[in-house]
Parts: structure tokens; sequence; C-alpha cells
């Protein structure tokens, strides 16, 4: 037992009966069937925070506390009542637990292992909806009160504390934020842990270990994001890249029983994750967040039995045998009978020298939460003529001083959908300048001032503009196949019909069949969404490319 437990008040943003609900006595029978029943005792642990795969539990009677361990303290975030349940989306996935639960009164629980959990939501409609709705809500709350096992200790100045940032914030992970720039009181928690300033930012990982400047490898290793994953098992498909059209695939793929594992280099969403709001998706007339979206589809996919391995990169696709392999960063290669290749595309960057230097530091290629609050009632511009770069200027304009908003173009009619231009248009604080480009960056270690030029007349001005989003182009992300697979002239993968019968030639395909319809000059391996030459660049388009490769997935495992 620990020495002290110190009570929070959640104040819940979705309502109790929603994060903590009751079964009714029907329901409870229903769970009872597929699991045990068994008495617990006061001061029993249920489950330790850190643990893995744990059991989920409905409380017939007495109660069970949730606390958030802390060294020699915890903190008391709940406490569960006879016919609730416990857990949250770690269960899913096997993750670390976060909280630890323990009997505070004698009583019993129904018990279910994971399996148990994973059949019971797959095939309990009204049950699934009630115990993923609470899941997601309670992850929700654990992020609002900052409930989590890390501590990350940076400067808005830096560009390493905005990616750690934006991978715990993508990846749906709780985190206590320490600035350096305004807690004065910061310097003896940076003497406990023998760290300077130098050295931001800083991970405290589970309270243990230190991180400095931590790659997103290593934070995903010391957050024991993939820990319970076998990379050694041969499976069904393996998905890379978990943008909309991986994340359809493996929803599909997993549901229709299918082994499917997805590599993710950064955090479920790819591109559209970083997108404020999609208002053209069906079914979302008030539009979604990249981010939410990608969250319900990557807990969609674990609900119906797909891994992810999250910060594993493809470097290489071995093509030269069966079942094919792909080689990941710091790690074995992974065996597939199939292969679904959705590692999207790039916004391309700028011809500008110092580009990389002010990455994150004042150049950015997304607009999120985490980057408006960087820029808080200052100037900003944005670089693109896309959906993405529209959306990006109304978001940004809700908290800016103004957006400058730039184009190569003499307008968006030609590249940005019609809704967005009329906002676009209407709004005080967006300043649309067509035929106009940066030409210049300067600052120290962040961005200070900008240069850009009016293509019309050639005059060049300076600005004191300390944020500029770039969303220009795409280029897409190929460089892994290493000439597994057919390419167009711009490095997009070419699949189906747009595969010529020369190209097949060249390529040796063996089938005695065409190359299906989303299927690259190498059998079994697909190509969907942004990555695939002549994709449509929409989010509907690649959630709809997903989801067919799966149907062809089938039809090449049953050959």
């Amino acid at each position: 037992m620990t020495d002290t437990t110190l009570p929070i008040a959640l104040t819940l943003s979705s309502g109790v009966e929603r994060v903590f609900a009751t079964l009714t006595p029907a329901q409870i029978k229903r769970i009872a069937a597929r699991g045990r029943v068994r008495s617990i005792r006061v001061g029993e642990v249920l489950v330790e925070a850190g643990a893995h795969i744990v059991p989920f539990f409905v409380i017939t009677a007495g109660r069970v506390e949730v606390v958030r361990p802390s060294g020699s303290t915890e903190t008391l975030v709940t406490v569960h009542e006879p016919g609730q349940f416990t857990g949250e989306v770690n269960m899913l996935s096997g993750r670390p637990m976060l909280v630890r639960l323990r009997a505070s009164e004698p009583g019993e629980v129904i018990e279910l292992d994971h399996e148990q959990l994973l059949a019971l939501v797959q095939t309990d409609s009204e049950l699934s909806e009630l115990i993923m709705r609470a899941f997601i809500l309670r992850r929700v709350e654990l992020i609002a009160h900052g409930l989590g096992d890390v501590v990350l200790l940076g400067s808005n100045h830096c560009a390493g504390t905005l990616r750690v940032k934006e991978f715990l914030t993508r990846n749906s992970y709780p985190y206590t934020y320490i600035d350096l720039d305004r807690d004065a009181d910061v310097q003896d928690l940076l003497d406990r842990f023998h760290v300077s300033a130098a050295d931001v930012p800083v991970l405290i990982c589970r309270g243990e270990v230190v991180l400095r400047n931590p790659t997103n490898q290593q934070i995903a290793e010391c957050l024991g994001f993939n820990e319970v994953i076998d990379q050694t098992h041969i499976r069904d498909v393996v998905i890379v890249g978990a943008g909309p059209a991986g994340l359809a695939a493996a929803v599909y793929a997993a549901s229709e029983g299918l082994d499917v594992l997805v590599l993710e280099t950064n955090a479920p969403g790819g591109q559209a994750g970083s997108s404020s709001k999609i208002e053209n998706y069906l079914g979302f007339p008030t539009g979604i967040s990249g981010q939410a979206l990608a969250g319900r589809a990557y807990r969609q996919a674990e609900k119906f039995g797909a891994q992810m391995l999250i910060a594993r990169g493809a470097k290489q696709l071995v093509c030269d045998r069966k079942p094919y392999a792909i080689e990941i960063e710091g790690a074995r290669p992974v065996p597939a009978r199939t292969v679904v290749i959705a590692t999207g595309a790039e916004y391309r960057k700028l011809p500008l020298e110092n580009l990389d230097r002010f990455q994150n530091a004042g150049v950015y290629f997304g607009a999120a939460a985490n980057e408006a609050r960087l820029c808080r009632d200052e100037e900003v511009i944005v670089v693109g003529g896309g959906n993405s770069a529209g959306q990006a200027a109304i978001f940004l304009a809700q908290t800016t001083a103004r957006v400058h908003m730039f184009v190569r173009a003499d307008g968006l009619s030609q590249t940005m959908s019609r809704y967005l231009i009329r906002r676009i248009e209407e709004h005080p604080r967006i300043e649309l300048r067509t035929r106009t480009e940066l030409v210049a960056l300067e600052g120290r270690e962040h961005l200070e001032r900008v240069q850009w030029r009016d293509n019309r007349t050639g005059a060049i001005e300076t600005h004191d503009i300390r944020h500029v989003f770039v969303m220009t182009g795409a280029t897409p992300s190929t460089a892994w196949l290493n000439g597994c697979v057919l390419l167009d002239e711009k490095g997009f993968i070419k699949t189906g019909s747009s595969l010529s019968r020369d190209d097949l030639v060249a390529a040796r395909w063996p089938l005695p069949r065409p190359p299906h319809l989303l299927e690259t000059s190498l059998p079994g391996v697909f190509a969907v969404g942004d990555v695939r030459a002549g994709s449509m660049k929409r989010v509907a388009s690649a959630v709809g490319e997903g989801s067919t490769a799966i149907s062809l997935v089938h039809q090449v495992l049953h050959e």
C-alpha cells in the first residue's frame, strides 16, 4: 500500500452516464455467460499499473478504486460501483495500463480475459457500443486531466518539443507538460533528474526513465507501445501506413477474419491526421478533425483484432521470395502473405535555404491544436492552394491576428473545394495573396522574419512573421520499395490497368491473369491512397480504396 492517496475531482466533459455506464441485469447476465465469477477482498490489487494483457471486470458487489501511482503516493481517479465495469482503450491494444485497480470493499466480479473481451465487443452490438464508447471517453478524460505516466519538459521555442507533443497527442497518450519558459520552479525537477536546459525536450517516462531529446522510436519503446506484438508471425496481410487508406484496410481485413499487422512510422492518421477539420467527408455534416477520425478508425481496427506497430517505419520491401517481408526500423523483418502499401505522400518542401533549420521552430507541415497554440494572436502564413491549406487557413484564423495565404496561381478555383473558397474570401482575417511565394526565412533558433515576392511585379517585402505553414504538392513515400514495384514518372505506384503490357513484361509478371484493380506489378502487393498513381487525394477516396483492396487480398489468398 502506498503512503498517501490524493483524491481528485474529475470534471467529466462527456457525462458520467457515458464514461461510467451502469449495466442492466440483462447485460450483466450476457457478460457473465462469457467469463467467470470470482470474489474480491479488501486491498486486493486486480490490475497493476504497467501490466499489458489485463482482465476486464464487471463489479457485481463491492467497490473497485482506480488510482494512478506516482512514487510513494497515488491519485484516486474514480471508484467503480456495482454494475459498472473497468478498463479503457489500452485494454484492447495490450499496451501497459496507466492505472492500478484495487478492491476497496469485499465483493464479487465477473472476469473476462483479453480474448473473451474482444469476442464480446465483436459479437454483441449493444454491449460493444456501450463498452467501446466508455473506453474511448475514459481515455479522453485521462488526456484532459494529464493523468498519464509521462512528464514532458520542454520549450515552445524548441523544435523537438513540438515533435514530441505531436507524437504523444496523435497517439492519444496522456501526459503532463512543464514549460521551461514559464515555470519558475522547474529547476528543482531538472536537478532531481540531473538534466540541463540543453537536454530539452526531456521526457520522464513512468516516473523513472529520463529520455533526453528522444526519438519517436525511443518514446514508443519506453511506453511499451509494441511489446505484445509478435513481429515474427506470418500475417495474412501487412499494411504499411496508417493514414485513412491504411486504417480502412485494417478495419475491413480484421473484421473479415484476416490476421492483420499495421506498420506506422509516426501515429495513426497520416497526413489527414494533422487536418484541423474535414467537412466534406460523408456522414459528418458538422465536420471532424483528422485526429478524431483517425482515432475512431484505429479503435475500430483494434476492436476487430488488428495490431499496430508504432514508430516502426518500413525500411525495405523484400520481394525476391515468398512470403514477402518488410524490413523495419530497429526490429526484425515482418513476414507477410500479402502487402497493402498505404504510405501516402508528404508535403513538398519549399526550395528555401533555411527550411530544415526552422522545421517545427516556425515552419510546420500541419495545422492542429498544438501548432495553433504557438501562434495565438500573431500573424501567420499558409502556403498552398489545396483543401488542406484552406482548412488550415480557416482554422488558424480563429485564433491568430491575420492569415496570409500564398498561392502561386491566379486563384483557388482549380485546386480547392468551393465551400472553402467562399469562407476564405469572406473571412476578415484571411488575406489571399495570389502569384506570391516565399523567398527567404530568417532567424536564429526560431523563425523571426520572412521575405516574399509578388511575381506580378517582382517586388520583395520583408515582414516580422514567426510562423509559416507549408502545404504544397505531394511527394510519394516510395523510397523504401527498393525497385520491387513499378512507379510512374513522379514516383507514384502504378496499379491495375495503369500497368501496360510492356510494364508487366519488364516486371516479369508471373501470372496468367492481369493485376487486380489496386494490385501493383508484384502479385499480392497492393497500393492504396495518396501513394498510388491516379488516386483522387481525398479522404473518402482513400477509405474506399483501402476497403476495396481487402476484397482483392481475399482473392489472392485463395489463389
